[in-house]
């Protein structure tokens, strides 16, 4: 991954998210209206929601032979006239572009929605050649223009008030100030109207992409990424190697689900289906066009079974639609291209389960991300799967356990209930000992070491001074000597 990780702030990150006095709301607003609406769609699908159970048994299966598949959809896209590029790593798919980008002598870019071109971080690559580029959804737009980076996968700018983007607007594109929606948007499309006829490429993500028929669908919900696959002379697509379905079958039902799990919609607002460039008995559309296939880390979790599950992702985004811990820090504070649960999975198999550590300690494991799946993806598995990697260590990973002191107290523990004389004992003891521990209302209020961390943000029970064994075993003889 090229993007900039910045996942070790995550904690910092989360306070000042939380503290901010717009962004809870915001994400409350949005996940109540979503979460529900999304749940609700999927009852009312005709085969209904067992079809995520299906759709998830196509994508293990894509997934558990991607090699052919892509294998089949490289060749249909060059039978179309296309030309496509597996690119291993993040440096080598920005290298292919910025050669095509200079082949054709490309001054201006004009970019769909794309989440893997984030990742990869196309956009300073480009720039960096002195290519002007210029996003063309709207919630892109509006980030770019604010030089940030998105904070969800469908709504990049959902952090944002109208009346910042009224401001954002007024200084950036010198237009008067005004924080009426209808009003914000017209002046977006009428900044980027010339951009797209002016542009030499363009450049989109891709939400599916079908070996049989060997065309990329892309959905939006402005048509933006149709003007920027169709108007500039070059386009080049850029999908990550498993965005993949066999038939056109398989694209079928993922399709459904990907419109309803990202916004409780049957269908997406513009959907475009680009099978190559124009030719002569189609005049519309590019010259050429170029699909790259990108790996970046996808091979290296392919390989492991733990984690290949992962791959399934659509990337919907139902699951920071539903997620708690997102709802409450946005997508900022996660420090990376992917964030939510999907996030808090991918980056550290990508970037380093050490370096990525807190996204994934970060979930409360609470379940709701694989009810809101469109694909029924276990993320709460694969989360616990990492805290184990993260525990114990994990050589293949390059993974260093991440708190040893932790680890010993584990197992100590475990040591414990594994001996009752010394573990009633150690109670006995703990019931004398937690009297030196401030107290508020009958409640221990602060703890040293590393029980710190528990008492920071709430309080907790005391040990009884009576264990509840005793106490039982004086009820029993009571109800005897009654009886």
């Amino acid at each position: 991954m090229s993007d900039e990780i910045l996942t070790d702030k995550y904690v910092e990150n989360a306070v000042k998210a939380i503290n901010d006095n717009f962004l809870p709301k915001a994400m409350e607003k949005m996940q109540s209206g979503l979460a529900k609406a999304t749940q609700a769609s999927y009852q009312n699908l005709d085969e209904g929601p067992e079809l995520r159970m299906k759709a998830y048994d196509i994508r293990e299966k894509t997934i558990n032979n991607l090699d052919v598949v892509l294998t089949q959809l490289a060749a249909k896209v060059r039978e179309n006239g296309g030309k496509v590029y597996f690119a291993k790593t993040a440096e080598k798919a920005v290298k292919y572009t910025l050669d095509v980008a200079k082949q054709h002598n490309v001054k201006q870019v004009v970019k769909g929605k794309s989440m893997v071109s984030e990742e990869i971080s196309l956009n300073p690559a480009l720039e960096a050649q002195g290519i002007e580029v210029n996003e063309t959804d709207l919630g892109e737009y509006i980030i770019q223009l604010a030089g940030e980076k998105p904070s969800h996968i469908i709504a990049p700018a959902i952090h944002k008030t109208r009346e910042q983007v009224g401001r954002l607007f007024s200084e950036k594109l010198g237009v008067p100030y005004t924080d009426d929606p209808p009003t914000l948007t017209r002046i977006a499309r009428k900044a980027l109207r010339d951009k797209f006829l002016q542009a030499d490429m363009g450049i989109s993500g891709c939400n599916l992409a079908c070996a049989e028929t060997g065309h990329m669908t892309v959905v939006s919900n402005e048509g933006n990424i149709r003007m920027a696959t169709t108007l500039p002379k070059v386009h080049v697509a850029i999908m990550g190697m498993e965005r993949v379905v066999p038939n056109l079958e398989d694209h079928d039902i993922l399709f459904r689900l990907l419109s309803r799990g990202a916004a409780a919609q049957k269908l997406g607002g513009c959907v475009s289906y680009i099978g190559g460039p124009g030719g002569p008995d189609f005049p519309d559309g590019p010259q050429e066009f170029h699909l790259v296939i990108l790996d970046n880390g996808r091979s290296r979790i392919l390989a492991d079974p733990k984690f290949r599950e992962i791959l399934c992702c659509i990337r919907c985004s139902a699951c920071l639609n539903a997620c708690p811990v997102y709802g409450k820090i946005g997508g900022h504070a996660y420090g990376a291209t992917y964030c939510g649960p999907i996030g808090a999975v991918l980056t550290p198999l990508m970037v380093g389960m050490n370096k990525a550590k807190d996204l994934c300690l970060g979930e409360t494991l609470c379940g709701a991300c694989q009810q809101a799946c469109s694909v029924n993806i276990n993320l709460p598995r694969m989360l616990l799967e990492l805290r184990y990697r993260l525990a114990y260590g994990d050589d293949d990973w390059q993974t260093k356990p991440v708190s040893p002191l932790e680890k010993t107290l584990h197992q100590a523990w475990a040591f414990l209930t594994g001996h009752p004389a010394l573990y009633q004992a150690f109670l006995k003891a703990g019931a004398v000992g937690q009297k030196l521990f401030p107290r508020s209302r009958g409640m221990i209020r602060n703890m040293p070491g590393p029980g710190a961390g528990w008492t920071r943000d709430r309080d907790i029970k005391p040990l009884a001074d009576t264990p509840f064994r005793e106490r039982f075993k004086t009820l029993s003889t009571k109800k005897s000597d009654r009886g």
